[in-house]
């Protein structure tokens, strides 16, 4: 084998070297890593987030009440929705935890329910905002 011939075949075995190292840290990491438990966007960043926070600082006002149902909306003359207990199944946020949820967006009593919600963990006084029914979480607070 010439040494032109040598040369590339080590650079080969250096890079197959490499990406099975590569691949074999990326599997464990994947094999180790906690599952989507407790997965949130540190900061507010969506488009929503400043009526999530306007419309938290109305629900703490209330006292964030517990019992599901709709609620009036002082200043608008609407309503809005308190949904009760959160359950967090799929473990989006912190786990060990009890939480409630509201809506955002104010309206009509009795009108649906949008998708817009804060989620309020109780032990710690932190807020989420999801735009998307869960799928998405922001912390505001």
């Amino acid at each position: 084998m010439s040494g032109k011939n040598r040369s590339v075949l080590t650079i080969v075995k250096l890079l197959l070297a490499a990406l099975v190292a590569t691949t074999g840290l990326v599997g464990a990491g994947l094999a180790t890593a906690p599952s989507a438990s407790a997965y949130y966007n540190p900061s507010c960043t969506h488009s929503g987030c400043a009526e999530a926070r306007s419309s938290n600082s109305t629900w703490k006002s209330m006292g964030y009440p517990s019992t599901r149902g709709w609620y009036d909306w002082a200043p608008t003359g609407t309503c809005n929705f308190a949904g009760g207990t959160y359950n967090n199944y799929e473990g989006e946020l912190p786990t060990g935890r009890s939480y409630l949820e509201f809506d955002v967006t104010p309206r009509e009593c009795g009108a649906p329910r949008q998708s817009y919600r804060i989620v309020v963990d109780r032990s710690s006084g932190a807020v989420y905002f999801t735009p998307d029914h869960y799928s998405t979480f922001y912390k505001l607070v």
